[in-house]
């Protein structure tokens, strides 16, 4: 069983910046970020796989978000820059038990508490 703890959210700015957190308890292998807005399904913000080698981004995210992680310390991040009030949401952090980043929550075999990010405009 993996237990996956995300920091960092809080409330910013528009055009703030804020960089998230998730630390893993155990092994993980490909490690994605979703987001959930009242009222809305959870969608796909960002995965990477195990090595850090590969990345994949949502559309509405592109050059403005980044995902990286640090495996010594087992943790994944999410620096998000040029915010906008659309960005508000829940986020997520999520961990696959194979090595296979995906776009798709279902694919995905944990999952944290999330942590809210509020965009002022």
């Amino acid at each position: 069983q993996v237990q996956l703890v995300e920091s960092g959210g809080g409330l910013v700015q528009a055009g703030g910046s804020l960089r998230l957190s998730c630390a893993a308890s155990g092994r993980t292998y490909a490690m994605g970020w979703f987001r959930q807005a009242p009222g809305k399904e959870r969608e796909f913000v960002a995965a990477i796989s195990w090595s850090g080698s590969n990345t994949d981004y949502a559309d509405s995210v592109k050059g403005r978000f980044t995902i990286s992680r640090d495996n010594a310390k087992n943790t994944v991040y999410l620096q998000m820059n040029s915010l906008k009030a659309e960005d508000t949401a829940h986020y997520y952090c999520a961990a696959r038990i194979v090595n296979y980043y995906s776009d798709t929550k279902e694919d995905y075999d944990f999952w944290g508490q999330g942590t809210q990010v509020t965009v002022s405009a």
